[in-house]
Protein backbone atom coordinates (compact mmCIF):
# COMPACT_ATOMS: atom_id res chain seq x y z
CA UNK A 1 0.00 0.00 0.00
CA UNK A 2 1.41 3.30 -0.95
CA UNK A 3 1.22 5.56 2.26
CA UNK A 4 -0.06 9.28 2.47
CA UNK A 5 0.91 12.22 4.46
CA UNK A 6 -0.13 15.97 4.40
CA UNK A 7 2.59 18.24 4.35
CA UNK A 8 3.49 22.14 2.98
CA UNK A 9 4.95 22.69 0.13
CA UNK A 10 6.58 26.07 -1.22
CA UNK A 11 5.52 26.89 -4.75
CA UNK A 12 8.43 28.80 -5.52
CA UNK A 13 11.23 26.70 -4.21
CA UNK A 14 9.80 23.37 -3.64
CA UNK A 15 10.56 23.58 0.57
CA UNK A 16 8.23 21.00 2.24
CA UNK A 17 7.02 21.01 6.29
CA UNK A 18 4.90 19.73 8.33
CA UNK A 19 3.03 22.84 9.29
CA UNK A 20 2.11 26.33 7.64
CA UNK A 21 4.17 29.52 7.75
CA UNK A 22 3.89 32.84 6.80
CA UNK A 23 7.17 33.12 4.40
CA UNK A 24 9.59 29.96 3.59
CA UNK A 25 12.19 29.32 5.52
CA UNK A 26 14.45 28.55 2.65
CA UNK A 27 13.82 31.15 -0.20
CA UNK A 28 12.08 34.01 2.18
CA UNK A 29 9.34 34.63 0.26
CA UNK A 30 5.83 34.98 2.01
CA UNK A 31 2.72 33.30 1.36
CA UNK A 32 3.95 30.77 -0.73
CA UNK A 33 3.31 27.58 1.24
CA UNK A 34 0.29 24.91 -0.35
CA UNK A 35 -0.78 22.12 1.25
CA UNK A 36 -0.25 18.91 -0.64
CA UNK A 37 0.16 15.13 -0.20
CA UNK A 38 3.60 13.40 -0.31
CA UNK A 39 3.71 9.62 -1.46
CA UNK A 40 5.51 7.57 0.73
CA UNK A 41 5.84 3.91 -1.60
CA UNK A 42 8.92 2.07 -1.08
CA UNK A 43 8.18 0.46 -4.55
CA UNK A 44 8.51 1.94 -7.95
CA UNK A 45 7.16 5.42 -8.20
CA UNK A 46 7.52 6.57 -11.70
CA UNK A 47 5.98 4.32 -14.72
CA UNK A 48 9.20 5.53 -17.33
CA UNK A 49 11.96 4.61 -15.07
CA UNK A 50 14.74 2.66 -17.74
CA UNK A 51 15.64 -0.53 -17.52
CA UNK A 52 19.34 0.19 -17.25
CA UNK A 53 21.14 1.67 -14.59
CA UNK A 54 23.66 4.36 -16.13
CA UNK A 55 26.95 4.25 -15.78
CA UNK A 56 29.77 6.98 -15.04
CA UNK A 57 31.81 7.92 -18.35
CA UNK A 58 34.66 10.01 -19.40
CA UNK A 59 33.47 13.38 -20.87
CA UNK A 60 35.98 12.95 -24.02
CA UNK A 61 34.97 10.24 -24.42
CA UNK A 62 30.91 11.64 -25.26
CA UNK A 63 29.95 11.69 -28.55
CA UNK A 64 27.98 14.61 -28.73
CA UNK A 65 26.93 14.55 -32.46
CA UNK A 66 24.98 11.74 -31.13
CA UNK A 67 22.12 14.58 -29.98
CA UNK A 68 19.61 14.44 -33.41
CA UNK A 69 17.85 17.89 -34.24
CA UNK A 70 14.40 17.86 -35.51
CA UNK A 71 13.85 21.07 -38.04
CA UNK A 72 9.75 22.01 -37.92
CA UNK A 73 10.43 24.06 -41.50
CA UNK A 74 9.11 27.32 -39.59
CA UNK A 75 13.04 28.81 -39.20
CA UNK A 76 12.02 31.55 -37.09
CA UNK A 77 11.27 28.61 -34.25
CA UNK A 78 14.47 26.65 -35.14
CA UNK A 79 16.63 29.66 -34.80
CA UNK A 80 15.09 30.23 -31.24
CA UNK A 81 15.59 26.67 -30.42
CA UNK A 82 18.96 26.56 -31.34
CA UNK A 83 18.78 24.94 -34.74
CA UNK A 84 16.05 22.63 -34.45
CA UNK A 85 13.99 20.52 -31.78
CA UNK A 86 16.45 18.02 -30.32
CA UNK A 87 14.94 14.21 -29.94
CA UNK A 88 14.10 13.83 -26.22
CA UNK A 89 13.70 16.82 -25.15
CA UNK A 90 10.96 18.14 -22.46
CA UNK A 91 9.89 22.14 -23.79
CA UNK A 92 7.30 23.87 -21.62
CA UNK A 93 5.28 26.97 -22.91
CA UNK A 94 3.63 29.42 -20.93
CA UNK A 95 1.46 32.12 -22.00
CA UNK A 96 -1.85 33.95 -21.37
CA UNK A 97 -5.32 32.80 -22.15
CA UNK A 98 -5.92 33.28 -25.97
CA UNK A 99 -2.88 34.28 -27.03
CA UNK A 100 -2.45 31.31 -29.60
CA UNK A 101 -0.35 28.67 -27.50
CA UNK A 102 -2.76 26.00 -29.21
CA UNK A 103 -2.93 27.42 -32.44
CA UNK A 104 1.20 27.43 -31.84
CA UNK A 105 1.31 23.97 -31.07
CA UNK A 106 -0.94 22.70 -34.22
CA UNK A 107 0.90 24.21 -36.76
CA UNK A 108 4.13 22.87 -35.04
CA UNK A 109 2.54 19.43 -35.44
CA UNK A 110 1.34 19.86 -39.13
CA UNK A 111 4.79 20.84 -39.86
CA UNK A 112 6.73 17.60 -38.30
CA UNK A 113 4.08 15.60 -39.49
CA UNK A 114 4.57 16.71 -42.96
CA UNK A 115 8.41 15.02 -42.54
CA UNK A 116 6.94 11.91 -41.68
CA UNK A 117 6.96 11.79 -37.91
CA UNK A 118 4.22 10.61 -35.85
CA UNK A 119 2.51 13.11 -33.84
CA UNK A 120 0.36 12.82 -30.69
CA UNK A 121 -1.80 15.66 -29.47
CA UNK A 122 -3.27 15.49 -25.96
CA UNK A 123 -5.96 17.91 -26.17
CA UNK A 124 -7.08 17.45 -22.67
CA UNK A 125 -9.27 20.77 -22.46
CA UNK A 126 -10.79 20.52 -25.33
CA UNK A 127 -12.68 17.39 -27.28
CA UNK A 128 -11.09 16.05 -30.78
CA UNK A 129 -13.96 17.51 -32.49
CA UNK A 130 -13.57 21.25 -30.84
CA UNK A 131 -9.47 20.80 -31.77
CA UNK A 132 -10.11 19.37 -35.40
CA UNK A 133 -12.37 22.47 -36.30
CA UNK A 134 -8.92 24.55 -35.02
CA UNK A 135 -6.85 22.20 -37.43
CA UNK A 136 -9.49 22.52 -40.20
CA UNK A 137 -9.08 26.12 -40.10
CA UNK A 138 -5.25 26.73 -39.82
CA UNK A 139 -4.54 23.59 -42.66
CA UNK A 140 -3.74 20.99 -40.28
CA UNK A 141 -4.93 17.49 -41.25
CA UNK A 142 -1.64 15.11 -41.90
CA UNK A 143 -2.50 11.31 -41.28
CA UNK A 144 0.62 10.90 -39.00
CA UNK A 145 -1.35 13.45 -36.69
CA UNK A 146 -3.35 11.77 -33.68
CA UNK A 147 -5.32 13.60 -31.47
CA UNK A 148 -6.40 12.21 -27.84
CA UNK A 149 -9.03 13.80 -25.63
CA UNK A 150 -7.81 12.17 -22.23
CA UNK A 151 -6.66 13.93 -19.13
CA UNK A 152 -5.54 10.27 -17.05
CA UNK A 153 -1.98 9.77 -17.01
CA UNK A 154 -1.88 5.86 -16.82
CA UNK A 155 -4.22 6.32 -20.15
CA UNK A 156 -2.39 8.42 -21.92
CA UNK A 157 1.09 6.41 -21.22
CA UNK A 158 -0.94 3.51 -22.69
CA UNK A 159 -1.55 5.01 -25.98
CA UNK A 160 2.18 6.42 -26.08
CA UNK A 161 3.44 2.84 -26.03
CA UNK A 162 1.41 1.59 -28.55
CA UNK A 163 1.85 4.70 -30.54
CA UNK A 164 5.38 5.26 -30.33
CA UNK A 165 5.01 8.87 -31.34
CA UNK A 166 8.33 10.72 -32.38
CA UNK A 167 6.70 13.85 -30.91
CA UNK A 168 4.00 14.81 -28.17
CA UNK A 169 2.37 17.73 -27.56
CA UNK A 170 0.12 18.07 -23.83
CA UNK A 171 -2.65 20.99 -23.95
CA UNK A 172 -2.15 21.51 -20.92
CA UNK A 173 -0.04 19.71 -17.97
CA UNK A 174 -2.74 21.70 -15.15
CA UNK A 175 -5.34 19.56 -17.20
CA UNK A 176 -4.14 16.07 -16.58
CA UNK A 177 -4.16 14.20 -13.38
CA UNK A 178 -2.48 10.82 -11.28
CA UNK A 179 -4.89 8.51 -10.62
CA UNK A 180 -2.68 7.26 -6.91
CA UNK A 181 -2.73 11.06 -5.96
CA UNK A 182 -6.12 12.28 -4.44
CA UNK A 183 -5.43 15.87 -5.23
CA UNK A 184 -7.02 17.94 -7.70
CA UNK A 185 -5.41 18.65 -11.39
CA UNK A 186 -3.40 20.93 -11.35
CA UNK A 187 -2.75 20.93 -7.80
CA UNK A 188 1.38 21.15 -6.19
CA UNK A 189 1.59 17.32 -6.03
CA UNK A 190 -0.09 16.75 -9.41
CA UNK A 191 1.50 19.34 -11.59
CA UNK A 192 5.58 18.03 -10.22
CA UNK A 193 4.64 14.06 -10.10
CA UNK A 194 3.43 14.71 -14.05
CA UNK A 195 6.41 16.95 -15.40
CA UNK A 196 8.41 13.98 -13.62
CA UNK A 197 6.39 11.35 -15.53
CA UNK A 198 6.85 13.06 -19.22
CA UNK A 199 10.60 14.25 -18.24
CA UNK A 200 10.77 9.92 -18.27
CA UNK A 201 8.81 9.30 -20.54
CA UNK A 202 10.57 11.69 -22.80
CA UNK A 203 14.18 10.68 -21.91
CA UNK A 204 13.32 6.96 -21.94
CA UNK A 205 11.72 6.74 -25.28
CA UNK A 206 13.67 10.22 -27.18
CA UNK A 207 10.09 11.82 -27.50
CA UNK A 208 10.18 15.40 -28.28
CA UNK A 209 7.64 16.57 -25.74
CA UNK A 210 5.97 20.05 -25.64
CA UNK A 211 3.72 21.01 -22.32
CA UNK A 212 1.38 24.02 -22.41
CA UNK A 213 1.15 25.92 -18.74
CA UNK A 214 -1.55 28.18 -17.59
CA UNK A 215 -0.37 31.38 -16.26
CA UNK A 216 -1.32 33.25 -12.54
CA UNK A 217 -2.58 36.70 -12.69
CA UNK A 218 1.09 38.05 -12.48
CA UNK A 219 1.95 36.05 -15.88
CA UNK A 220 4.61 33.08 -14.18
CA UNK A 221 3.31 29.79 -15.51
CA UNK A 222 1.48 27.89 -12.82
CA UNK A 223 1.99 25.25 -9.99
CA UNK A 224 5.34 24.60 -8.92
CA UNK A 225 8.96 26.24 -9.40
CA UNK A 226 10.21 23.55 -10.00
CA UNK A 227 8.46 22.42 -12.76
CA UNK A 228 11.00 25.16 -14.80
CA UNK A 229 13.66 23.46 -13.51
CA UNK A 230 12.89 19.87 -14.51
CA UNK A 231 12.08 20.69 -18.23
CA UNK A 232 14.90 21.33 -20.46
CA UNK A 233 13.33 24.51 -22.70
CA UNK A 234 10.69 27.45 -21.16
CA UNK A 235 9.18 29.76 -23.69
CA UNK A 236 7.39 32.20 -22.83
CA UNK A 237 4.46 33.16 -25.48
CA UNK A 238 3.43 37.45 -24.83
CA UNK A 239 2.16 39.81 -27.29
CA UNK A 240 -0.33 42.53 -27.85
CA UNK A 241 -3.53 41.51 -28.62
CA UNK A 242 -4.52 44.83 -30.45
CA UNK A 243 -1.35 44.62 -32.36
CA UNK A 244 -1.73 41.21 -33.53
CA UNK A 245 1.75 40.68 -32.58
CA UNK A 246 2.95 37.60 -30.81
CA UNK A 247 6.75 37.17 -29.42
CA UNK A 248 8.14 33.84 -28.17
CA UNK A 249 11.48 34.64 -25.73
CA UNK A 250 13.31 31.90 -24.68
CA UNK A 251 14.00 32.00 -20.81
CA UNK A 252 15.92 29.18 -20.33
CA UNK A 253 17.36 26.64 -22.64
CA UNK A 254 19.77 23.72 -22.48
CA UNK A 255 19.98 23.06 -26.33
CA UNK A 256 20.25 26.71 -27.44
CA UNK A 257 20.37 30.92 -26.47
CA UNK A 258 18.47 32.02 -23.76
CA UNK A 259 16.58 35.36 -24.06
CA UNK A 260 16.42 34.88 -27.54
CA UNK A 261 12.78 36.09 -29.25
CA UNK A 262 11.17 34.92 -32.32
CA UNK A 263 8.31 37.27 -33.42
CA UNK A 264 4.53 35.89 -35.31
CA UNK A 265 1.47 37.60 -36.66
CA UNK A 266 -1.78 36.02 -35.82
CA UNK A 267 -3.84 35.71 -39.30
CA UNK A 268 -7.04 34.56 -40.35
CA UNK A 269 -4.90 30.90 -40.99
CA UNK A 270 -3.04 31.09 -37.87
CA UNK A 271 0.10 32.42 -36.97
CA UNK A 272 3.30 33.58 -39.68
CA UNK A 273 6.49 34.07 -38.88
CA UNK A 274 7.86 37.62 -39.16
CA UNK A 275 11.62 37.40 -40.47
CA UNK A 276 12.41 41.26 -39.91
CA UNK A 277 11.32 42.59 -36.67
CA UNK A 278 12.56 45.79 -37.15
CA UNK A 279 10.57 46.83 -40.25
CA UNK A 280 7.52 45.81 -38.51
CA UNK A 281 8.48 47.64 -35.34
CA UNK A 282 9.03 51.23 -37.63
CA UNK A 283 6.43 50.48 -40.33
CA UNK A 284 3.70 53.32 -38.61
CA UNK A 285 6.44 55.84 -37.50
CA UNK A 286 5.78 59.39 -37.84
CA UNK A 287 8.56 61.54 -38.55
CA UNK A 288 9.62 64.97 -37.27
CA UNK A 289 7.44 64.28 -34.16
CA UNK A 290 8.28 65.08 -30.83
CA UNK A 291 8.71 62.87 -28.28
CA UNK A 292 9.50 59.94 -30.52
CA UNK A 293 13.21 58.20 -31.56
CA UNK A 294 14.80 55.08 -32.37
CA UNK A 295 16.54 52.98 -30.11
CA UNK A 296 18.51 49.64 -31.46
CA UNK A 297 17.72 46.99 -28.41
CA UNK A 298 19.12 43.29 -28.41
CA UNK A 299 16.78 40.46 -28.07
CA UNK A 300 18.94 37.27 -27.75
CA UNK A 301 21.22 37.41 -30.72
CA UNK A 302 18.85 39.79 -32.16
CA UNK A 303 19.48 43.20 -33.04
CA UNK A 304 15.79 44.78 -32.91
CA UNK A 305 15.20 48.88 -33.76
CA UNK A 306 12.20 49.96 -31.60
CA UNK A 307 10.41 53.37 -31.38
CA UNK A 308 10.09 55.01 -27.52
CA UNK A 309 7.65 57.62 -27.66
CA UNK A 310 7.01 60.03 -24.67
CA UNK A 311 4.43 62.30 -23.73
CA UNK A 312 4.78 65.06 -21.41
CA UNK A 313 1.97 67.41 -20.49
CA UNK A 314 1.01 69.99 -17.72
CA UNK A 315 -0.66 68.52 -15.11
CA UNK A 316 -3.90 69.15 -13.81
CA UNK A 317 -3.53 67.92 -10.17
CA UNK A 318 -1.20 68.89 -7.22
CA UNK A 319 0.50 64.99 -7.86
CA UNK A 320 1.57 64.57 -11.11
CA UNK A 321 1.90 61.07 -12.70
CA UNK A 322 4.48 59.11 -14.16
CA UNK A 323 2.93 55.89 -16.62
CA UNK A 324 4.95 53.59 -18.47
CA UNK A 325 4.59 50.86 -20.87
CA UNK A 326 6.85 48.17 -22.03
CA UNK A 327 8.98 49.67 -19.73
CA UNK A 328 10.36 49.44 -16.14
CA UNK A 329 8.31 51.84 -14.03
CA UNK A 330 10.90 52.35 -11.32
CA UNK A 331 13.76 53.08 -14.10
CA UNK A 332 12.13 55.57 -15.61
CA UNK A 333 11.52 57.24 -12.35
CA UNK A 334 15.09 57.25 -11.40
CA UNK A 335 15.31 58.80 -15.10
CA UNK A 336 13.23 61.80 -14.77
CA UNK A 337 14.71 62.60 -11.24
CA UNK A 338 18.20 62.82 -13.51
CA UNK A 339 16.64 64.87 -16.22
CA UNK A 340 15.43 67.25 -13.63
CA UNK A 341 19.17 67.52 -11.66
CA UNK A 342 21.38 67.46 -14.59
CA UNK A 343 19.38 69.86 -17.22
CA UNK A 344 17.16 71.54 -14.85
CA UNK A 345 13.96 70.55 -16.61
CA UNK A 346 10.66 71.32 -13.97
CA UNK A 347 8.90 68.15 -14.80
CA UNK A 348 7.68 67.58 -10.73
CA UNK A 349 4.46 69.62 -12.22
CA UNK A 350 4.23 67.88 -15.39
CA UNK A 351 2.64 64.28 -16.36
CA UNK A 352 5.03 61.89 -18.31
CA UNK A 353 3.59 59.24 -20.09
CA UNK A 354 6.15 57.01 -21.96
CA UNK A 355 5.68 53.99 -24.15
CA UNK A 356 6.79 51.23 -26.65
CA UNK A 357 5.73 51.21 -29.72
CA UNK A 358 4.39 47.82 -30.65
CA UNK A 359 3.52 45.97 -27.74
CA UNK A 360 7.42 45.11 -26.71
CA UNK A 361 9.25 45.08 -23.64
CA UNK A 362 12.23 46.11 -22.94
CA UNK A 363 14.32 45.78 -19.82
CA UNK A 364 18.07 46.18 -20.93
CA UNK A 365 19.48 49.28 -19.63
CA UNK A 366 20.99 50.36 -22.67
CA UNK A 367 17.95 52.18 -23.85
CA UNK A 368 18.33 54.98 -20.48
CA UNK A 369 19.60 57.63 -22.91
CA UNK A 370 16.90 57.09 -25.59
CA UNK A 371 14.05 57.86 -23.12
CA UNK A 372 15.83 61.05 -21.47
CA UNK A 373 15.83 62.16 -25.09
CA UNK A 374 12.19 60.97 -26.09
CA UNK A 375 11.13 62.79 -22.59
CA UNK A 376 13.41 65.98 -23.17
CA UNK A 377 12.08 66.32 -27.02
CA UNK A 378 8.71 66.45 -25.66
CA UNK A 379 8.71 68.70 -23.07
CA UNK A 380 10.52 71.31 -25.34
CA UNK A 381 8.43 70.55 -28.15
CA UNK A 382 10.81 70.17 -30.35
CA UNK A 383 11.68 66.91 -32.90
CA UNK A 384 14.48 65.23 -32.97
CA UNK A 385 16.32 64.17 -35.96
CA UNK A 386 13.95 61.38 -37.82
CA UNK A 387 17.61 59.39 -39.23
CA UNK A 388 19.34 59.40 -35.69
CA UNK A 389 19.26 56.30 -33.09
CA UNK A 390 20.41 56.56 -29.80
CA UNK A 391 21.94 54.05 -27.29
CA UNK A 392 23.40 54.56 -23.91
CA UNK A 393 22.98 53.72 -20.23
CA UNK A 394 22.67 56.77 -17.74
CA UNK A 395 24.06 56.90 -14.34
CA UNK A 396 22.11 58.40 -11.37
CA UNK A 397 25.44 61.32 -11.65
CA UNK A 398 24.53 62.10 -15.82
CA UNK A 399 27.26 59.99 -16.99
CA UNK A 400 26.59 57.72 -19.97
CA UNK A 401 27.88 54.35 -20.05
CA UNK A 402 28.68 51.57 -22.65
CA UNK A 403 26.62 49.09 -23.45
CA UNK A 404 27.37 45.61 -24.77
CA UNK A 405 27.53 44.15 -28.44
CA UNK A 406 27.19 47.85 -29.79
CA UNK A 407 28.88 46.96 -33.88
CA UNK A 408 25.49 44.55 -33.55
CA UNK A 409 23.20 47.39 -32.98
CA UNK A 410 25.11 49.40 -35.18
CA UNK A 411 25.10 47.42 -38.23
CA UNK A 412 20.91 46.98 -37.65
CA UNK A 413 20.82 50.69 -37.94
CA UNK A 414 22.57 50.76 -41.14
CA UNK A 415 20.83 48.03 -42.20
CA UNK A 416 17.31 50.30 -41.82
CA UNK A 417 18.97 53.52 -43.71
CA UNK A 418 20.00 55.62 -40.40
CA UNK A 419 22.44 58.23 -40.81
CA UNK A 420 23.67 59.07 -37.17
CA UNK A 421 23.99 57.35 -34.29
CA UNK A 422 24.52 58.96 -30.50
CA UNK A 423 26.35 56.58 -28.49
CA UNK A 424 28.67 56.55 -25.92
CA UNK A 425 32.23 57.69 -25.70
CA UNK A 426 33.38 54.34 -24.65
CA UNK A 427 32.19 52.27 -27.10
CA UNK A 428 33.94 54.66 -29.86
CA UNK A 429 37.17 52.71 -29.29
CA UNK A 430 37.54 49.72 -30.84
CA UNK A 431 34.24 49.61 -33.84
CA UNK A 432 35.10 48.31 -37.38
CA UNK A 433 36.71 50.94 -39.29
CA UNK A 434 33.98 50.45 -41.81
CA UNK A 435 30.93 51.06 -39.47
CA UNK A 436 31.89 55.29 -39.36
CA UNK A 437 32.38 55.25 -43.13
CA UNK A 438 28.78 54.04 -43.67
CA UNK A 439 26.94 56.28 -40.41
CA UNK A 440 27.70 59.25 -38.75
CA UNK A 441 29.22 58.09 -34.82
CA UNK A 442 28.64 60.77 -32.10
CA UNK A 443 30.42 60.13 -28.77
CA UNK A 444 28.93 61.53 -25.95
CA UNK A 445 29.86 61.31 -21.66
CA UNK A 446 27.30 62.93 -19.93
CA UNK A 447 23.41 63.82 -20.89
CA UNK A 448 24.44 67.60 -21.15
CA UNK A 449 26.18 66.39 -24.50
CA UNK A 450 23.37 64.21 -25.68
CA UNK A 451 20.47 67.24 -25.31
CA UNK A 452 22.75 69.85 -26.70
CA UNK A 453 23.18 67.46 -29.89
CA UNK A 454 19.81 66.98 -30.16
CA UNK A 455 17.86 69.45 -29.30
CA UNK A 456 19.89 72.45 -29.91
Amino acid sequence: MVKQKIVWSCVECGHKQTKWTGSCSVCQKWNTFAEDIEIVDKGKRFDTLKAETAQPVRVKEINSNEFRRITTKMPEFDRLLGGGIVSGSLTLIGGDPGIGKSTLMLQLAQRLAEQGLTVLYVCGEESVEQTSLRARRLGVGDDRLYLLSDTLFSNIKAQVDKLKPDAMIIDSIQILYKSELPSAPGSVSQVRELATEFMHLAKGLGIATFLIGHVTKSGEIAGPRVLEHIVDTVLDFEGDRQHGYRLLRSVKNRFGPTDDIALFQMGKEGLSEVSNPSIIFLEERLKEIPGSIIIPTIEGTRALLIELQALVAASAFSTSTRKSTGLDQNRLSLLLAVLEKRMGYQLHHCDVFVSVAGGMKIFEPAIDLGILMAIGSSFCNKPIDPETVVIGEVGLGGEVRGVPRIENRIREAIHMGFRRCLLPNRNLKGLAGDLSAKISLVGVDVVEEAIHELLN
